[in-house]
C-alpha cells in the first residue's frame, strides 16, 4: 500500500481541511493557517519549482529558522518530487555548510533573511545551485535570487496550464523514494547524509502513535530547529496525522532575540505539547526556580517541601502512589492547586507533556517536571531510525524515570554482545533494530551503510538493555565508553549528567578514559560561582581555593561523600582539566540538538588531556587550571 508523506498530508487535508495546521505570529498575534490553505500554498511553491526547471529526485535545500515557510517549502518540494536537504542554521559557511551543499548535489535552496549572508559568501563555490529562493523581506536581491512570493506566483501560473501534470508528479512518488537527506550532527565522527524515504517517515509516525496520543484539538509548540528528523516526525508529521496544530517560535533578527521570544510565545500560544531537549529542560527548570525564589524564602521553602512530597508520592513514575503512599494523594493535590498550577500557568496553562529528544534526560529533571504536572517524556532514537525507537508516555504502566520508555510498534529490537549473540533480559549490549523506519542508507557512502545496516538490522552503536519491566534502558554510545587499562568498559553519560545537575560550580563536564592509568575529566566551571568564590581576588591562594572547590564537587561521589555509591569509585575522575572555554555550537563542540560532541571536545582539548596524566597536571591546583579559572572569572 502506498503511504508517502504526500499521501499522509492529503488524507489529513481531506479530513481536517478547515482546522488550523500552522500558527505563526504576525502583526502582534499568532495567525492561523488551515490544512486546506497550507495545501494550496505548498502546491504553488512546488509548481513554482517545476516552473523554474527543478526535476523529480533533484535535491533542494532549506536553510532557515523554524516558520510556516519552512514547512510549506518542504511540502512544496516534495509535491514536486524533489528530495529535501534540511540544514541547521548553526552551520558555519566556511566548512560544514559548504560541505553539505556540495555533498548532497543541491541545485536550489530556500533561505531566510538571517541566513542569506552566510550563504552568499560561498555561493560562487556552488556552481550546481542555480536558484536561490529568499523568504520575503526588505532586502535587495542579487543575481540568481528571487523572493518566495515570486516563486509562488510562477507556481500559480504553472498550475493554470499544467495542474494535472503537476499533481501526477506527487502521486507518482513511491514509498521507497527518497524524502530527505538529513545530515547527522556527529557526536563521535564526521557527519553523514542519512537517506530517509517517504515510508520511513510515515512508518515512524504510525509507530510513534502507538506510544503517544495526540487529540486533534492539541497544539504543538516547536522550539527546536526544524532540520532534524526528530522535529519532522514528533514536531509536525505526527500532528498532521492527527489533524492537530503546530506553532513555531517568532523569529527575531538575532538568535538571542528569537530565544527571548520563546517564553513570551509559549504564553501566547498556550500549547498542549512542547518539543524540547535536555538543555532546554534545564533552562526551563532554572527559570521556574528563579521565579519561585523571587517570591521570598517562605514560598521557596514551601515549594521545596511540595517537591519532596510529590517525589515521594510519584516514586519512579511507574509505582506512583503505590503502597502506603496513597495517603499523600490529598496533600499532592493541594500543592498542585496552590503551587504547581501557577508554574504551569507560566507555560500557558495547557501543557500536558513535553516530548523529549536529543541527549538522555537526567532522572532528576524527569522527577521535577513530573511533580509540577508537566511530564517530560524521555524517548530514544537516532537519525538512522527516522528517529523514534522508544518512548515513555502517559498512562498507567507506560512511564518510568531513568528509562527510555517502551519500544514502538511494530519494531523488532534485540540486544547483542560483541560476537553477535542475543542477550537475555537485563544484560547490556548493543541495541539493534529492524523495521520500516530504518534508513535507506548513507548518501554516497556505501561502506558506512554496510557497516551500519546488516540484513535489514540497524546497528545503533548504543549500549543498553531491556528491563524485566518491559522498558528499554539506554546507557550511551559505545564510542563514548570509558575503557580502562584492563579493558573494562563503562558509560560516562549518567555520571556527567549527575555532576552537572547537582553541582552549582560545574556547567559542563566530559569524562575521559582511553586505556589510561586513571580516569580524567574536562570541566567547564560556572562563571558566576567562580566569581563568588574569588570575591574579586585573583591571587594564587584564591585561585587554588576555587580549584579545590571544583575538585570537592567530584569528591562528593567518592566513598564517604554525599553521593557515594551512585557510581563506581574506579570510574570517578582522578584528575580534572579545568578549561576556560565552554562547549558551544559556535566552536563546534555542541551540535544542533545541543548534544556535546565528545570526540571533538577530546580533540580540542587534547593538550590538556595529555597534561592531566603528568605528575604536575594531576594536581587540582596545577598552573593551567589556575590560569583557566582566572580567565573565567574576569
Amino acid at each position: 500500500m502506498k503511504k508517502t508523506i504526500i499521501d499522509l498530508f492529503e488524507q489529513s487535508v481531506e479530513k481536517f481541511g478547515s482546522r488550523t495546521f500552522l500558527l505563526e505570529k504576525h502583526d502582534g498575534a499568532f495567525q492561523p493557517t488551515t490544512y486546506a490553505e497550507c495545501k494550496q500554498e505548498a502546491l504553488k511553491i512546488g509548481a513554482g519549482l517545476a516552473a523554474i526547471g527543478i526535476k523529480p529526485k533533484q535535491t533542494v535545500s532549506i536553510l532557515a529558522e523554524g516558520c510556516n515557510n519552512w514547512i510549506l517549502s518542504e511540502l512544496g518540494l516534495l509535491y514536486a518530487g524533489a528530495i529535501s536537504v534540511p540544514l541547521s542554521i548553526k552551520l558555519e559557511e566556511a566548512n560544514d555548510l559548504l560541505f553539505r551543499l556540495r555533498h548532497a548535489d543541491v541545485v536550489a535552496i530556500f533561505v531566510s533573511r538571517n541566513q542569506l549572508p552566510k550563504f552568499r559568501k560561498i555561493r560562487e563555490q556552488l556552481p550546481l545551485i542555480e536558484h536561490v529562493i529568499v523568504y520575503d523581506c526588505d532586502i535587495e536581491l542579487q543575481q540568481g535570487e528571487m523572493f518566495l512570493s515570486e516563486l509562488a506566483t510562477k507556481g500559480e501560473a504553472y498550475l493554470q496550464e499544467h495542474k494535472q501534470e503537476f499533481l501526477a508528479v506527487g502521486q507518482a512518488i513511491q514509498n521507497d523514494d527518497y524524502a530527505t537527506i538529513t545530515y547527522t550532527s556527529g557526536t563521535t565522527a564526521d557527519p553523514k547524509g542519512v537517506i530517509l524515504t517517504h515510508r520511513n517517515y510515515t512508518a515512524n509516525v504510525e509507530q510513534a502513535l502507538t506510544r503517544i496520543s495526540i487529540p486533534s484539538d492539541y497544539t504543538m509548540f516547536i522550539i527546536l530547529p526544524l532540520d532534524h528528523c526528530f522535529a519532522h516526525v514528533a514536531g509536525f508529521y505526527i500532528m498532521v496525522a492527527c489533524g492537530a496544530s503546530v506553532a513555531t517560535t517568532q523569529v527575531g533578527r538575532t538568535p538571542m532575540e528569537t530565544l527571548k521570544n520563546v517564553p513570551i510565545n509559549i504564553k501566547e500560544v498556550k500549547p498542549h505539547v512542547l518539543l524540547s531537549v535536555p538543555a532546554l529542560a534545564k533552562n526551563f527548570r532554572k527559570s521556574i526556580e528563579t521565579s519561585i525564589k523571587k517570591q521570598g524564602p517562605k514560598v521557596e521553602k514551601l515549594f521545596k517541601f511540595a517537591l519532596k512530597v510529590a517525589y515521594e508520592y510519584n516514586q519512579d513514575g511507574l509505582n506512583k502512589g503505590k503502597g502506603w503512599r496513597f495517603i499523600l494523594k490529598p496533600l499532592v493535590a493541594l500543592f498542585d492547586k496552590i503551587l504547581f498550577e501557577k508554574v504551569r500557568a507560566g507555560f500557558g496553562g495547557n501543557i500536558k507533556f513535553f516530548v523529549g529528544g536529543g541527549a538522555l534526560l537526567d532522572s532528576e529533571l524527569q522527577r521535577f517536571f513530573y511533580a509540577v504536572g508537566m511530564p517530560m517524556l524521555q524517548g530514544y532514537g537516532l537519525s538512522e531510525a527516522t528517529p523514534i525507537i522508544s518512548a515513555n508516555s502517559l498512562g498507567a504502566g507506560r512511564h518510568r524515570f531513568g528509562s527510555s520508555g517502551k519500544v514502538i510498534e511494530p519494531l523488532d529490537l534485540k540486544i547483542l554482545d560483541d560476537e553477535g549473540n542475543e542477550m537475555p533480559t537485563g544484560v547490556k549490549g548493543e541495541i539493534v533494530i529492524k523495521g520500516e523506519n530504518v534508513m535507506a542508507g548513507y548518501w554516497k557512502n556505501p561502506s558506512a551503510t554496510a557497516e551500519t545496516v546488516k540484513d535489514g538490522w540497524l546497528y545503533t552503536g548504543d549500549m543498553g538493555y531491556m528491563g524485566a519491566d518491559g522498558f528499554l534502558y539506554v546507557l550511551g554510545r559505545f564510542k563514548s565508553l570509558l575503557i580502562s587499562a584492563d579493558g573494562e568498559k563503562y558509560s560516562p553519560d549518567g555520571m556527567e549528567e549527575a555532576i552537572v545537575d547537582k553541582s552549582p560550580l560545574i556547567d559542563q563536564i566530559i569524562i575521559y578514559n582511553n586505556q589510561s592509568p586513571y580516569t580524567s575529566a574536562i570541566v567547564v566551571p560556572n562563571r558566576e560561582a567562580m566569581r563568588q568564590i574569588l570575591g574579586g581576588k585573583s591571587d594564587e591562594e584564591s585561585l587554588r581555593k576555587a580549584a579545590k572547590a571544583i575538585g570537592a564537587e567530584v569528591d562528593k561521589y567518592r566513598t564517604g561523600g554525599q553521593y557515594a555509591d551512585e557510581f563506581p569509585d574506579r570510574w570517578l575522575p582522578g584528575a580534572l582539566a579545568i578549561v576556560g572555554e565552554a562547549f558551544t555550537e559556535q566552536n563546534g563542540l555542541v551540535n544542533s540538538t545541543m548534544k556535546v560532541v565528545r570526540g571533538k571536545v577530546e580533540e580540542h582539548f587534547a593538550d590538556r588531556i595529555e597534561y592531566v596524566y603528568t605528575p604536575e597536571g594531576k594536581k587540582i591546583d596545577n598552573p593551567k587550571n589556575l590560569e583557566s579559572i582566572a580567565q573565567i572569572a574576569k
